[in-house]
């Protein structure tokens, strides 16, 4: 009795509490079995306070899924030309997973695949060191990014046929995999504007919902290997201009196609952050798991995990455990994230990442106290 008016206090009066174990008896499974939060990887002088964030912060709310985006903050044996120049260390990365591994949380390490290789005017790691793997080599990097632009520039992808891409991938998957000693990778793969471009000699002409389909078979196979899952975000499977949606939440350019071609185990993070499209519902009837990804709307979070709950409650058995649950994403870095948290950083703003994981949370909390 103590313990739960202990963390009824914390959920009324937005006290933050810490009780141990992320597997409390105060979310049972059948609720949201997906609780998870979602945020760049720590720099390593951010470990500490990162792992005390996730001991004192997210296992008392039971989030029991950390989805740390890495890309190149780490320090690869496999390939050390693709290291950040202050990447993490394999004692750095073993901090983190014996905090989750405390409290029973699921990390899901991600670098970013076919698209996000590049952001703004600058190039990322993969296509730095291998430039022969762009899939648009005649776009160059503008001096000053702007968009809309003439090239269509949004960020560049890699080609997903070129003969040589696939080993490098697999090296950084199966590396980060094993450091982080997870059975799951997300891959990313979202706002991929560059695929089957014209000027490809490999994907010229070729079906672009085939061409992604194709990818994401070839990431969940190789993953399936090792006992693996594979998870990605959404938007690319989706029909934007059906939908409405637009070219950034959807697909503009008939990728949306694919997700009658992918397998059925591959897992969709579906992120809508100012609305609560029913999304989700889409995916499951297609027969693929989801969870749903707010981001810094407090409203929007709430009522998406209300939505979340209610289609698992009503759903089909067929399609019941086709809703997984919720994940909180944060798309600062985590230092920054800290600061706002604790109070270094103050916002006055409403809307912002910090307010929205603590109402997710404290709705979840509330509903799972109704069942």
């Amino acid at each position: 009795m103590k313990q739960f008016l202990t963390i009824m206090l914390s959920v009324i009066c937005g006290i933050t509490f810490s009780q141990g174990s992320a597997n409390s008896n105060f979310y049972p499974a059948n609720i949201l079995p997906v609780r998870g939060f979602c945020i760049s990887a720590p720099q390593s002088d951010q470990v500490d306070a990162f792992v005390k964030f996730i001991d004192e912060e997210l296992a008392p709310r039971s989030v029991n899924t950390l989805i740390l985006r890495v890309d190149f903050n780490y320090q690869y044996q496999s390939h050390p030309e693709l290291r950040d120049s202050s990447a993490l260390t394999k004692n750095e990365v073993k901090k983190l997973v014996a905090v989750c591994k405390k409290n029973n949380i699921r990390i899901i390490p991600q670098v970013n695949l076919l698209g996000h290789q590049s952001w703004a005017g600058k190039v990322g790691n993969l296509l730095k060191v291998y430039p022969e793997f762009d899939e648009t080599p005649n776009v160059k990097m503008p001096e000053n990014y702007v968009w809309p632009n003439a090239d269509g520039l949004y960020c560049k992808s890699y080609c997903p046929l070129h003969p040589g891409v696939h080993k490098v991938v697999f090296d950084l998957i199966d590396e980060i995999c094993n450091v982080f000693e997870t059975d799951a990778f997300h891959a990313g793969m979202d706002e991929v504007f560059y695929i089957g471009e014209a000027q490809c000699p490999r994907c010229s002409g070729m079906d672009k919902a085939e061409l992604f389909a194709g990818e994401v078979r070839t990431i969940r196979d190789h993953l399936a290997l090792n006992g693996r899952k594979l998870w990605i975000w959404g938007d690319r499977l989706i029909d934007g201009k059906t939908s409405g949606m637009g070219e950034w939440e959807a697909s503009y350019n008939n990728t949306y196609r694919a997700v009658d071609m992918i397998p059925k185990d591959v897992i969709i993070c579906d992120w809508h952050y100012e609305r609560p499209d029913q999304t989700p519902v889409y995916f499951a009837i297609k027969g693929l798991s989801v969870v749903t990804c707010p981001w810094r709307e407090p409203g929007i979070a709430v009522l998406q995990a209300q939505d979340m709950v209610r289609w698992r409650t009503g759903a089909t058995p067929e399609m019941k455990d086709c809703y997984l649950g919720m994940v909180q994403t944060v798309w600062s870095g985590a230092g920054q994230f800290l600061d706002s948290y604790y109070g270094k950083r103050p916002e006055n703003a409403v809307n912002t990442p910090v307010n929205s994981f603590k109402a997710l949370y404290t709705e979840i909390q509330k509903m799972a106290a109704v069942k």
